[in-house]
């Protein structure tokens, strides 16, 4: 039981010393700094443009339909990396000799699914903007 609690003992440490260099870089400047409230630093900034408008207007659903497709094939990165370095050690070591075809067949079900919806989101015009 004691092992297995220092093993964890590092990432504790370090854990410990990232939230205290966090809460000193949050702090200080709060403590330290000159406050000197003006107009010009009181209004809001965008990229050196003068604001315009209204903050509150509509945005298109385009911008948020990529960012969900985005969102998905991200995920399917985040899948499949981990699967490709796994494979080659799966078909080397005998132990997984019978289970090496249930794991690339997996692999290649996902694969489909993510390609069917690729092609639907294409067939409905998702990633057309000149609609």
């Amino acid at each position: 039981m004691q092992s297995s609690i220092t093993n964890y003992l590092p990432i504790l440490l370090m854990f410990l010393a990232a939230s205290g260099l966090a809460s000193i870089l949050i702090l200080l400047p709060r403590l330290l700094a000159r406050r000197r409230p003006t107009e010009a630093k009181l209004r809001p900034y965008e990229c050196g443009v003068e604001p315009v408008g209204s903050a509150r207007e509509r945005q298109s659903v385009k911008f948020y339909l990529v960012a969900m497709i985005f969102l998905l094939f991200d995920i399917e990165a985040v899948f499949l990396i981990p699967w490709a370095v796994a494979f080659p050690h799966v078909l080397k070591d005998p132990a997984y000799t019978p289970l090496k075809y249930v794991f690339y067949g997996e692999m290649m079900v996902f694969m489909v699914v993510l390609l069917v919806g690729l092609v639907y989101i294409y067939r409905k015009g998702v990633i057309e903007w000149n609609r």
